[in-house]
C-alpha cells in the first residue's frame, strides 16, 4: 500500500524505445484506489505531441513491415518468456494503480499471455492461399499484408490483458502499434513497453501515449492512422466508432454490456451460486463479462438468493496487496458513489435489497464498497437497464425458459450470456435462441480462448470484426491477390476481350 508520505511519481510518454517527457504542460492524478491517495501524476498528450507519435511510428512501420516472419516471431517468443518471468511484478502494477486483488491480476495476465503466445505463431497465421493454373500459364494467390500504423484505446479495468489483445497481433502482423492506455492506471502499459524493448522489438514500432479526449481524438482524425481498436463503455464505443470511420479508418470498437446468467430449476444451484458470486463480484464488478444480472426461472429463484447470500457473508474484501482478501476498491471515489446510487435507487424502485453493501465499513480513505444483492428487480429499474460496472447482482424473476429468453434478447446489450441446467437439450437450444456473442453453458465468464476471438453483439460491439485470434489477425491486416503469368515459348497476342479463365 501507498504511504501518505511517499512522493508522488510523474511518469511518461513511451516513445521510439524509450520514456518521454509530456510537453503538454497538462497531466492527471493517477490514485491508490485501496488508500485514495494520489501516488503518480500522467501527462496528457497535446494534438501535437500525438502527431510526433505518429510520425516517428509512420518510419517505424515502413522498416517493421519489411522484417522477415520468423523475425517477428522470434520478437514475440521472447516477449512471452519475458513476460511470463515478470508477471508478479506487473501484477503488483496493476493491484497499485487498479485495486484488484494479486490473484486476479495474475489471471489478467494469464489470459494476456495466451495471446502472445497465438502470436507467436505468425508465420501460420498469415500464410495465403495458392491457385496454380486458374488459366493457361496463370497462376492466383492470396497475401496478408499490415496496415502500417494502427493504435488501441484501452480501458481501466484490464490494464494489461486488454493491451496484450491489440498489440500482440497489430505487432506480430507487422504494423506500427500507438497505444493509448487509460489515464487512470497507465503504468501497465509501460511496464508492457519496456518488455518488448527488451524482447527486441524495434524503436519506434510501439508507442505509448497518455492523454485525454484531445489526444482520442487527434488518434482519430489523424489520417497517418489506419486502424483504431477500442475497449470501453456503450456510449464512447459508439463515438470511436463514427467518429475513425468518418475519418476513413478501420475501426473495431467494443463496448458495454448487461450480462445475463439464466438458471433453470434442474441446475445445480450450487454450482450456479458459486459461479453467480465469482461473476458477478471478481475485481469488484469492473469487468465487461462479469454476470450483473441473473434469472432466476420458476422455484429456482429462491434457494438461489439464500445460497448466494450465505456466500457472500463469507467474502473477504480489502487492500488488493494484503494476502486472503478476495475483492478491492472500485477505481474511483466517484464510480464508487454512482454504483451506490444505484443500490439507492433499486429500492426507491420497488426492488428488494437482500444485501446492501453500502453498509460495509471499511478503514481509511479507500474506495471500497461492499457487495450487495438485489430480488425482484425488473426491466425499467435503472438497476436492471444502465451497467452499473460495480459489485452489484440483480435478480430476476421469470416464469419459464422463453421468458428468461425473452428478457436476455431484449436487452440492447449482447456481449455475454451463460445458462446453468443440467439438460442438454436446453442448453443447445439456449446456444441457438440466444443473441449475444458469447456463450457460456455451466461457464458464468465465457471469454473465448485466444485462438477464436472476443466480441458481443448489438449495443457491445460496432465494427465488423471481433478481437483478438483469427479476427484480431483479420482486423490487423489487409489482403491483396496477385494474378500471375511469366513468358512461355507459345508467346502473346493482342486481345481487347474481357479477361477469361480458360
Amino acid at each position: 500500500m501507498t504511504s501518505t508520505a511517499e512522493k508522488t511519481q510523474t511518469l511518461t510518454h513511451w516513445l521510439n524505445n524509450a520514456p518521454a517527457e509530456g510537453q503538454s504542460g497538462r497531466s492527471a492524478p493517477v490514485y491508490n484506489p485501496a488508500t485514495g491517495q494520489v501516488q503518480a501524476q500522467v501527462p496528457l498528450a497535446s494534438r501535437a505531441e500525438v502527431d510526433a507519435v505518429v510520425q516517428v511510428a509512420t518510419a517505424a512501420a515502413r522498416r517493421w513491415r519489411s522484417s522477415s516472419l520468423s523475425t517477428r516471431s522470434a520478437v514475440m517468443f521472447r516477449f512471452r518468456e519475458l513476460l511470463s518471468a515478470r508477471r508478479d511484478d506487473l501484477a503488483r502494477i496493476i493491484t497499485r494503480e487498479h485495486g484488484k486483488v494479486h490473484s486476479d491480476a495474475l489471471g489478467e495476465i494469464a489470459r494476456g499471455l495466451e495471446n502472445v503466445e497465438y502470436a507467436c505463431g505468425i508465420p501460420n497465421l498469415l500464410r495465403g492461399g495458392y491457385s496454380e493454373g486458374v488459366s493457361t500459364g496463370v497462376d492466383v494467390y492470396s497475401i496478408q499484408q499490415p496496415l502500417g500504423v494502427v493504435a488501441g484505446i484501452t480501458p481501466f479495468n484490464f490494464p494489461a490483458m486488454v493491451p496484450l489483445w491489440m498489440l500482440a497481433n497489430a505487432l506480430a502482423c507487422g504494423n506500427a502499434f500507438i497505444l493509448k492506455p487509460s489515464e487512470k492506471d497507465p503504468s501497465a502499459a509501460l511496464f508492457l513497453a519496456e518488455l518488448l524493448k527488451e524482447a527486441g522489438l524495434p524503436d519506434g514500432v510501439l508507442s505509448v501515449v497518455h492523454g485525454d479526449k484531445e489526444a482520442v481524438d487527434a488518434l482519430l482524425e489523424h489520417p497517418g492512422i489506419a486502424a483504431v481498436s477500442f475497449v470501453g463503455s456503450t456510449p464512447i464505443a459508439q463515438y470511436i466508432y463514427e467518429k475513425g470511420t468518418s475519418h476513413g479508418k478501420r475501426v473495431q470498437a467494443l463496448g458495454g454490456a448487461k450480462n445475463h446468467m439464466l438458471v433453470l430449476p434442474d441446475a445445480d444451484i450450487g454450482m450456479a451460486a458459486d459461479a453467480a458470486v465469482s461473476a458477478a463480484y471478481g475485481s469488484a464488478g469492473e469487468r465487461c463479462m462479469a454476470i450483473s444480472v441473473l434469472v432466476a426461472v420458476g422455484d429456482a429463484g429462491d434457494k438461489l438468493i439464500s445460497a448466494i447470500e450465505e456466500r457472500i457473508s463469507a467474502l473477504k474484501i480489502g487492500p488488493g496487496d494484503v494476502a486472503g482478501n478476495e475483492m478491492g476498491p472500485l477505481i474511483t471515489r466517484e464510480h464508487r458513489d454512482r454504483v451506490a446510487g444505484y443500490v439507492a435507487s433499486a429500492q426507491e424502485q420497488g426492488a428488494r435489497v437482500v444485501v446492501d453493501g453500502r453498509e460495509a465499513q471499511f478503514e481509511g480513505d479507500g474506495f471500497f464498497l461492499g457487495v450487495s444483492l438485489l430480488d425482484d428487480v425488473k426491466p425499467g429499474m435503472n438497476a436492471y437497464d444502465d451497467e452499473i460496472f460495480g459489485p452489484v447482482l440483480c435478480v430476476v424473476r421469470a416464469g419459464s425458459y422463453a421468458e428468461g429468453l425473452k428478457l436476455i434478447n431484449d436487452n440492447e446489450y449482447g456481449n455475454g450470456t451463460a445458462i446453468f441446467t443440467r439438460d442438454g437439450g436446453a442448453a443447445r437450444q439456449f446456444q441457438f435462441d440466444v443473441e449475444v456473442g458469447m456463450v457460456g453453458i455451466n461457464v458464468p465468464i465465457p471469454v473465448p480462448v485466444a485462438y477464436y476471438s472476443f466480441g458481443g453483439w448489438k449495443a457491445s460491439l460496432f465494427g465488423d470484426t471481433h478481437m483478438y485470434g483469427p479476427e484480431g489477425v483479420k482486423f490487423f491486416t489487409r489482403s491483396k491477390v496477385v494474378t500471375s503469368r511469366w513468358p512461355d515459348p507459345a508467346g502473346s497476342r493482342v486481345d481487347l476481350g474481357f479477361p477469361q479463365t480458360r
